[in-house]
């Protein structure tokens, strides 16, 4: 059984997604597995069960990277194709059943009860994580002792959505503290590159001895096996957010101009706090435009709203 799976060429996206994918792997132990993604995130796919190969492709002009996609696999008389970028791809080859993100799929939900209801799931596929040997290898040269490690997540792809890195200093401060939720923990700084210097105010910050840099240094597919390393995760919204909580660790996220509401992190382990503003609130003033944008509009959410919120989710989470 042949299966074209088409995600997102965000890494965020991409990750909401592992849920379905993995539904079909469940369902269908013998299919032969091709994702088709951008590359950003096209390491966490290398470890799927039944992999026959992971397309990456990036965005071309005149969707010439739809042509380019459609070319590898138009060869392939597919069983089944899940295409959730609602591409011409999907409809322009050859298989026996289609099941593509379409206008019609409630926009108001969030991302993964969207993605489910592509295959008309009630059950909802949870994201979940595949390594391969090579990325546990390396997470273990990063994170090599098993001793409690908080993850930390300080940056984005967006300045509007970073939250202040002294405020995170002071969080993690908390966190470590010998009465907090991982007294004297190590703390591991996770970046993308071109994201350092944020990362670096607050991984400074911590005393040397427990510093674990894992900034600009990784894959994504190598970030998830080290997060599983670590044993509670904070963080802007982000793609690495979702990332720790699809890899299963306590994961709290900082929301302020996004929608948690359709990208909160994922599942029972998970929370997230958020601005008193909505992110409607927070864009509205004159001259805003996100590409022009150069502060963030997160500072009306305070350490003590974040502590406060850790808290309580961290008691409700040892129950």
């Amino acid at each position: 059984m042949n299966v074209l799976f088409i995600t997102s060429n965000r890494l965020g996206d991409a990750v909401l997604s592992t849920g379905l994918l993995d539904y079909i792997i469940q369902t269908h132990p013998d299919a032969s597995i091709t994702v088709a993604c951008g590359h950003l995130p096209a390491s966490l796919f290398e470890g799927v069960p039944s992999l026959n190969r992971v397309i990456a492709f990036k965005k071309q002009k005149h969707h010439k990277h739809w042509f380019d996609l459609w070319r590898q696999v138009i060869g392939t008389k597919w069983d089944i194709v899940v295409d959730l970028r609602d591409s011409a791809v999907s409809r322009l080859i050859c298989a026996k059943q289609r099941h593509i993100f379409s206008k019609h799929i409630d926009k108001s939900q969030h991302k993964v009860q969207q993605i489910a209801a592509v295959m008309g799931l009630e059950a909802l596929p949870a994201p979940c994580v595949w390594v391969t040997d090579v990325q546990q290898k390396r997470a273990k040269e990063l994170i090599p002792e098993r001793v409690p490690v908080l993850a930390v997540g300080p940056t984005a792809n967006w300045i509007g959505k970073t939250w202040a890195a002294e405020r995170f200093i002071e969080v993690v401060e908390f966190i470590t503290a010998p009465d907090g939720i991982l007294p004297g923990a190590r703390v591991a700084v996770f970046a993308a590159p071109g994201e350092e210097e944020d990362a670096y105010k607050v991984l400074n910050a911590v005393p040397q001895e427990r510093q674990i840099d894992v900034i600009a240094k990784t894959d994504p597919g190598t970030a998830v096996a080290s997060l599983q390393r670590c044993g509670f995760y904070i963080g802007n919204d982000s793609g690495l957010m979702h990332c720790a909580a699809a890899a299963g660790v306590p994961t709290v996220g900082l929301f302020g101009p996004s929608y948690p509401h359709l990208y909160g992190p994922w599942g029972k382990h998970t929370a997230f706090v958020r601005t008193p503003e909505s992110f409607d609130q927070l864009i509205d003033f004159a001259g805003y435009t996100p590409q022009t944008l150069d502060h963030s509009l997160m500072g009306s959410l305070t350490t003590e709203n974040v502590i406060s919120a850790i808290k309580d989710f961290w008691k409700n989470h040892q129950l």
